[in-house]
């Protein structure tokens, strides 16, 4: 299978070397990767530099793309950053290159990076997760041209809360309008498990929320480690496997050329 969200030096949150990605792929068994780097326009609140030079990335990766064509399936894909004032410039940039997966993901809400923890003050958890919430669905109905939803849950790696996790059963509704909006658009959500290896101890989003997507019907799911260094690239993919498959999903997807590409698990 393929790690759909991982991170190279393009990213201004990762030093990844994209050929040692490669190579660690190789060594865990994966078919292919998809490097999805960061794109994050008028991001605050910190110093990284969350832009590419989309032209030099996609140079970048055409050619890597041939070094590895006989050994590894590599994607060029993009982890867009949504806030609602830019949209026009993510559509614009979504429509002029060529790529093959687009993650739509919530890091700032109201001009504040979970990140950083400056959305969290002032806020009790259930608020902040609430806000949260509401900014992904807000991304759903506010455009169609990604592909699936990342990282639902974020906000819960970094808030200073005793008890971080986000459970279904306390925001369903707010859930459910994400994954129904997101299903009726015929779109997809991340097993992203970066979690599985903080102080979570779970994917983003929780497994209980995999759980509602099967009961409302939804079968599109990528899986990613979002990988920021080549030691995490395809970690606990057999957990997050065994899991989806005891739930009763039959696949998995990549995508190539915005398509979906399902992987029987």
């Amino acid at each position: 299978m393929h790690d759909n969200h991982i991170h190279s030096k393009f990213s201004g949150d990762s030093q990844m070397e994209a050929a040692n990605a490669c190579q660690k792929a190789i060594e865990m068994g994966l078919k292919g990767l998809v490097f999805t780097d960061h794109v994050d326009y008028d991001y605050p609140d910190f110093d990284n530099d969350f832009l590419i030079d989309l032209d030099q990335y996609f140079e970048f990766f055409k050619s890597l793309q041939n070094e590895w064509k006989y050994k590894l399936d590599i994607r060029i894909g993009v982890e867009m950053g949504f806030q609602p004032h830019v949209l026009s410039k993510i559509n614009e940039t979504l429509s002029e290159y060529p790529f093959d997966f687009v993650i739509n993901s919530v890091h700032v809400i109201d001009l504040l990076d979970p990140y950083t923890r400056a959305f969290y003050v002032g806020k009790t958890k259930h608020q902040a997760y609430e806000r949260y919430l509401q900014e992904i669905l807000c991304s759903i109905n506010s455009y169609d041209n990604f592909d699936i939803i990342g990282h639902i849950g974020y906000a819960a790696r970094y808030g200073d809360f005793e008890d971080k996790q986000m459970r279904y059963k306390d925001y369903s509704d707010l859930l459910d309008q994400i994954l129904k909006a997101t299903i009726q658009k015929g779109k997809g959500i991340e097993l992203n498990t970066s979690g599985i290896r903080s102080d979570l101890h779970s994917p983003i989003p929780g497994y209980d929320v995999f759980d509602r997507y099967f009961e409302l019907g939804g079968k599109i799911i990528t899986i990613g480690s979002d990988s920021h260094f080549t030691e995490h690239i395809g970690h606990s993919f057999t957990e997050a496997t065994d899991y989806l498959k005891k739930v009763g999903f039959k696949h998995v997807v990549h995508y190539e050329g915005r398509n979906p590409v399902f992987e029987k698990l």
